[in-house]
């Protein structure tokens, strides 16, 4: 679990490519401090298992299904990306909640610089696009944002100067592709529609039934 706080900007060392798989090698100093073998890792908003490491370093290995699902497919080497390590239990939750499982991925449209500001609008699909609500928390690459816009096509987010400084946000332009992970809420919310009180208790989905507030009651939701 992570709160989309980065910590550190590193680099790809090195990237080693299978069939439909890759293994990384990220370059880093600060967030190793107290990292070990099999710690999670954010990597640009990806959560990752640290499978070997060294004093500035970390490597990790990327699944089939990773790769579908988020941009890690377009990494090259000397590629600077967003890093978090996971939260502890006493940590301040200075952003939102980020499980580091990807939804999808959006295009970089339009970058418009305004006083100390700058604008970021993405096109996302209609998938993503109806997890992502006005003035509601979206993760890009990992760094939590409060949605400034939002449209049946696109979304539109604001970056102050501390986190265009300290992330790669700040380093996208136009046509860059970006991981997305909508708020874990909206989902639960939305499965919790669709099985109604007529589903089972493993979660399989009953076609025409509905969430009703004597549901709630019974459950004690409300």
């Amino acid at each position: 679990m992570f709160t989309g706080i980065i910590e550190e900007v590193g680099e790809v060392r090195s990237i080693a490519r299978g069939s439909m798989s890759i293994q990384l090698e990220i370059g880093c100093s600060r967030i190793m401090d107290d990292v070990k073998t099999g710690d999670s890792i954010a990597v640009n908003g990806i959560c990752l298992t640290v499978t070997r490491m060294g004093t500035n370093w970390f490597a990790a290995d990327v699944m089939p299904e990773t790769m579908r699902r988020t941009g890690l497919w377009n990494l090259r080497t000397s590629d600077r990306v967003n890093l978090e390590r996971a939260m502890r239990l006493s940590d301040r939750l200075g952003g939102h909640i980020v499980t580091g499982h990807i939804d999808g991925t959006a295009v970089l449209a339009k970058r418009v610089e305004e006083d100390n500001a700058v604008w970021l609008n993405f096109e996302a699909s209609s998938d993503l696009l109806k997890y992502i609500v006005m003035k509601g928390s979206v993760a890009l690459d990992g760094t939590s944002l409060t949605v400034a816009q939002v449209d049946h096509k696109s979304f539109r987010v604001s970056l102050i100067p501390l986190t265009a400084g300290i992330t790669t946000l700040g380093l996208r332009k136009a046509g860059d592709i970006v991981n997305v992970e909508c708020d874990i809420m909206g989902k639960y919310v939305e499965k919790l529609m669709e099985a109604g009180p007529s589903a089972s208790r493993y979660g399989e989905r009953q076609h025409g039934s509905a969430l009703t507030i004597n549901f709630l009651k019974e459950n004690g939701y409300a």
